[in-house]
């Protein structure tokens, strides 16, 4: 049943996503180049050139995934320390080796969410969104492409960030966090270029009602 249900919240989202992209294309063919959304021109394959788009895809993974990591590090640090606390609590107590196992693992897992309560998983996005933000503002976009594309950026990183490390670990929280990023971004672009033609065609429609108007006056 949680398997059926999951599965249709992904063909839901899937079909969502490829609505707000089909929406978005006709917008962007709406407002012209020069208004569309100006940081979405860089995109995945670009990584692949073996030239500038390669050396900036290696350095701003590497840039988030070294954040990432410092994160998953200092929830393991925790999770040490607390289970080196809680053994040497038991063993001065004289508790049983069952009872101790047990009251090792609850505290290790206690201290670990603490820890990860604390970081908010929000370093790496941090960073992530910073780093989208100013790419948007580099390749000629405005503050407002910025702030979505940098928004969808945060949400999407904690988010893939926070179900990959729920399904797989730290690994899954490495990955998830990365793709989720990059799935975030592009939807920040896409409802960049949706506000900004629905706008265009809000302009577009009070001329042509003005325009109607005059001709009637």
């Amino acid at each position: 049943m949680d398997f059926r249900r999951r599965r249709v919240q992904f063909i839901l989202f899937a079909i969502g996503l490829i609505a707000l992209s089909m929406t978005a294309e006709k917008c962007r063919e709406l407002v012209g180049q020069e208004a569309a959304s100006k940081s979405g021109q860089f995109t995945f394959l670009n990584c692949f050139d073996m030239s500038s788009g390669t050396l900036a895809c290696a350095v701003k993974e590497g840039v988030k995934l070294y954040f990432y990591n410092i994160r998953s590090i200092h929830v393991e640090k925790a999770r040490n320390v607390a289970i080196e606390k809680a053994l040497h609590e038991a063993l001065v107590n004289g508790m049983p080796a069952k009872e101790a196992a047990k009251e090792v693992q609850r505290a290790g897992e206690k201290a670990a969410k603490l820890a990860s309560r604390q970081a908010k998983r929000i370093i790496g996005p941090i960073v992530a969104a910073g780093w989208d933000f100013f790419e948007a503002l580099y390749f000629g976009g405005t503050l407002t492409e910025g702030f979505l594309r940098g928004s969808g950026t945060m949400v999407g990183a904690y988010s893939g960030g926070y179900v990959g490390e729920q399904r797989f670990g730290r690994f899954g929280y490495l990955v998830g966090s990365t793709l989720g990023n990059w799935v975030g971004a592009r939807v920040g672009l896409m409802v960049y270029d949706v506000v900004n033609g629905t706008v265009e065609a809000a302009r577009r429609s009070a001329g042509l009602s003005s325009g109607n108007q005059i001709c009637k006056l």
